[in-house]
């Protein structure tokens, strides 16, 4: 009895295992087979390139001319007269946003240190205030002492 357990018990984890083995080839079939249609409908994606017509073509032309046909003495005439450079395209603002950004920073700073200093000067104030009516109190209590003698 127990050779044919043991021979039942074998038989069953050997089928087992060829089924684990079975599903495993269908699941990367699959895979595989999702991976080819995907790459099918990519191929298939086709994207058609822009139709120009010929008047859109002599239209960009013709404004292409136009603006090469202007020379910098023509777009600046008055720094050619000057002896002063071409002036760029457009300026350039990064330096003055940081020096205003520094600026802004130092100005905040110096409101802030002045709020201290004006607050620290109220604080030594109260200070003192409390220790002269501390004297005062001390003084009062020492004079009842005396004319209690």
């Amino acid at each position: 009895e127990e050779d044919l357990l043991n021979d039942v018990c074998r038989e069953v984890v050997e089928r087992w295992s060829d089924s684990q083995v079975v599903d495993a080839k269908e699941e990367k079939e699959d895979e595989v087979q999702a991976i080819a249609s995907m790459m099918e409908k990519q191929a298939r994606i086709v994207v058609k390139p822009k139709e120009v017509s010929q008047e859109e073509k002599q239209r960009k032309a013709a404004l292409l001319a136009q603006y090469a046909n202007v020379t910098d003495e023509e777009e600046y005439p008055f720094c050619a007269l000057l002896g002063a450079p071409r002036p760029a395209l457009f300026r350039n603002t990064n330096v003055e946003d940081v020096l205003n950004a520094r600026k802004l920073e130092r100005e905040l700073l110096r409101d802030e240190f002045q709020k201290k200093k004006e607050q620290d000067k109220l604080q030594r104030e109260k200070d003192k205030l409390a220790k002269q009516e501390r004297k005062e109190k001390e003084k009062k209590r020492t004079q009842k002492g005396e004319r209690k003698r």
